[in-house]
């Protein structure tokens, strides 16, 4: 069967425009895959952490973890022992174009008691020290100056900031049962959270209760 002139002429149009759409296509995928970045804090108890950062708009990942230490694929109750190095700890994954690694951090201050040496709240040790990990230099310089206006606008936090800010160097996830574990375990989270005197101690320190995400 053959085709006249017109015809084969409208199909290299149409196979032409596939092609092209193929390959728009290719390119905006791209280039919003480009668009995501990660950020990694430590802030004590990677339950918590996980809700502080859950449902903001841009933010399309939170997930708990260990940072920081030198045991590769720690376990949990081998970071428990305090002798891995590794911190609790959650990686963002987010779209700096909907929301900045400079308001990531605010609200990742807001919601620490940022004075506690190797501790948060009720939970004692190295593994809950606080730590921001910064993953470049722009991290590095946002993380920083973060620190340096708490220091001058809050006077009684002057001098007192124990958190560290370290270069990323690894990350490994927890496991399966402390993912959303706010969201899948709501009465034993929120017993441990109001036990340990998280959101009484945030009022004290920045006047409002940390944030949590809905379950």
């Amino acid at each position: 069967m053959t085709h006249s002139p017109t015809v084969a002429k409208r199909m290299r149009w149409m196979a032409a425009f596939m092609i092209l759409a193929t390959l728009g296509f290719a390119s905006t995928a791209l280039a919003a895959a480009k668009k995501q970045e990660t950020a990694t804090f430590a802030g004590g108890c990677f339950w918590s952490a996980e809700s502080m950062f859950e449902g903001l708009k841009g933010v399309s990942s939170v997930v708990s973890g260990y940072s920081g230490g030198t045991v590769k694929n720690p376990s949990y109750e081998a970071v428990c022992t305090g002798t891995t190095g590794h911190a609790e700890a959650v990686q963002i994954t987010y779209d700096p174009s909907q929301i900045s690694y400079a308001q990531l951090t605010d609200l990742y201050w807001h919601n620490i008691d940022p004075t506690q040496v190797n501790g948060a709240f009720c939970d004692h040790g190295r593994q809950y020290r606080s730590v921001i990990f910064y993953a470049d230099d722009a991290q590095k310089k946002v993380a920083d100056a973060s620190k340096a206006q708490i220091e001058k606008t809050q006077a009684k936090f002057r001098g007192k900031i124990a958190v560290a800010i370290e270069p990323y160097k690894n990350f490994y996830p927890a496991e399966a049962y402390h993912q959303d574990f706010y969201r899948t375990n709501p009465e034993h989270y929120n017993a441990y959270r109001v036990g340990c005197g998280r959101d009484r101690r945030l009022k004290e320190l920045w006047g409002a209760p940390g944030r949590m995400a809905s379950h």
